[in-house]
């Protein structure tokens, strides 16, 4: 208790600092917002494990580390540092460093008339502009809820620079290429160790925020993606989305994290799906320390359809956290989950799937799916699907498997000539394939499967002698299925 109030003061001081340096720019609403979140943010301080959400992710080594915010000395950057993080055919690029954007290494190019890309920052300070502050005031703060999670009401507070998407009514933004093939607009997040210059670098924390508005009958594709770059110095991303698909609109999101083995990452999707709206969320998941991934689609209109399709991949000691609230606010309206997890040497996962049907939420179709693969024997995996109903007339179902890499699968594949890491490989590509598979085609699942395959490669190959333990001395490969829920 004593080290979290610690922190709390930290974090007045950066907040004290932080509205002082953004006093005269701020409009009184916006003011208003990140006062209240703050306050909020005091009220509950950090989640412990007794808290349900939370029993199966301990944020002690979050709580320890005096993270401040990165104010200035960002480490420079060149567009040839981008180079592994480019996706081709992408309509736009917006790249932040270390929070903010940097025009300089951003890419928008020439968009459909009535769509607007843009730093979020750039938009809260265009107060005239009829669809650009009008909307960001409009929507910004509504949807997510601070009152529930202390890290959107942190996020909330610092609230500062992110990306703005806004798909006017009726555009199919990036479909030029034909066949249902679309463009997607790339949002990259680059967390650095700070300016080369400094003496001795201290742990950073930035807080995106990001608001993307689809307007009626309107389609967009946009993949958030945080990666790491310069020297392994423990850093916090604590990001937020709250994206809008108002009637009809077809938008396809993804979340790509990969940072650093130093790094703590958490994200917010907070999905506000209208009448007959279509939202596919994709989280790429592989990096970080410790890993939050909340994903809250809130289907607010009839006839609205949701998929949640994920890929979580751990080794090491890396902690990766998953949590779904998935809402069904009203009738006629179909979700599907669908989580896998890989898991390697001693790292942790975790699946909390919650569906909640409403009363008004009649007729309503969902239907949630964990599978887990653990490569070693001190792996762990925590899942938890859980369904909450309060409608009479509904079809939901709920399940989970934990299992390993099928002895006769691999002796099939190295009978055939094939090489242990080969076999290995392509069994991993195989399982991870189910959730790539349902990915559209086009440039975002190119990039998707660029991502997955580099790092199931790494997993292919035995681990090294100092990951093994006196109590697990080498892999199991034993075939066995557990079946939960």
């Amino acid at each position: 208790m004593a080290v979290q109030t610690a922190q709390l003061e930290s974090y007045l001081e950066s907040f004290t600092d932080f509205t002082r340096a953004h006093a005269s720019a701020t409009p009184d609403w916006l003011r208003t917002l990140r006062e209240e979140a703050f306050v909020r943010f005091c009220e509950v301080g950090f989640p412990t494990t007794r808290d349900e959400d939370w029993r199966f992710t301990n944020l002690s080594a979050l709580v320890r580390t005096p993270f401040r915010l990165v104010r200035g000395n960002r480490a420079a950057l060149a567009v040839s540092d981008l180079a592994p993080w480019i996706i081709e055919n992408a309509l736009a690029r917006l790249v932040f460093v270390d929070g903010l954007f940097a025009p300089a290494l951003s890419t928008i190019g020439s968009l459909p008339n009535g769509v607007v890309v843009d730093s979020l920052a750039s938009e809260i300070a265009r107060q005239n502009t009829a669809n650009g502050a009008a909307a960001v005031a409009k929507h910004l703060g509504r949807y997510l809820d601070t009152r529930r999670d202390p890290f959107c009401a942190l996020n909330t507070a610092f609230l500062e620079d992110g990306a703005f998407v806004h798909v006017a009514r009726g555009v199919a933004l990036g479909a030029e290429l034909g066949a249902g093939i679309a463009r997607p607009i790339h949002l990259l997040f680059v967390s650095t160790a700070g300016s080369e210059s400094a003496p001795s670098p201290t742990p950073s924390m930035t807080h995106p925020r990001n608001l993307i508005v689809v307007e009626e009958e309107a389609q967009a594709t946009i993949v958030e993606d945080y990666v790491s770059f310069g020297a392994e110095i423990p850093a916090f991303s604590n990001a937020a989305t709250e994206l809008v698909a108002r009637g009809n609109s077809t938008v396809e999101h993804f979340m790509v994290e990969r940072e650093h083995l130093q790094s703590f990452n958490f994200s917010t999707l907070r999905i506000e799906q209208a009448r007959s709206a279509n939202v596919v969320s994709h989280s790429l998941l592989s990096g970080g320390a410790l890993v939050r991934n909340n994903v809250h689609p809130v289907l607010a209109g009839e006839g609205g359809e949701c998929l949640i399709n994920g890929l979580f991949v751990g080794s090491g000691r890396q902690h990766l956290d998953n949590y779904m609230l998935v809402e069904h606010a009203s009738p006629h309206c179909a979700s599907r989950q669908f989580y896998n997890g890989i898991l390697d040497q001693r790292a942790h996962g975790v699946f909390h799937g919650r569906i909640i049907v409403h009363k008004d939420a009649q007729k309503t179709d969902a239907k949630q799916t964990n599978r887990n693969l653990l490569l070693a024997d001190d792996a762990q995996i925590d899942t938890k699907p859980q369904l909450e109903i309060y409608a009479d007339d509904v079809k939901c179902t709920h399940g989970a498997t934990i299992g390993q890499i099928e002895d006769n699968a691999l002796f099939y594949l190295r009978a055939r000539g094939i090489g242990e890491i080969e076999a290995r490989r392509l069994l991993l590509e195989a399982f991870a394939g189910e959730c790539l598979g349902r990915i559209k085609p086009g440039a975002a699942h190119d990039y998707a499967h660029s991502v997955v395959e580099a790092r199931l490669v790494s997993l292919a190959a035995p681990a090294p002698a100092s990951s093994l333990t006196a109590e697990s001395p080498e892999r199991n490969l034993d075939s066995h299925w557990e079946e939960v829920g």
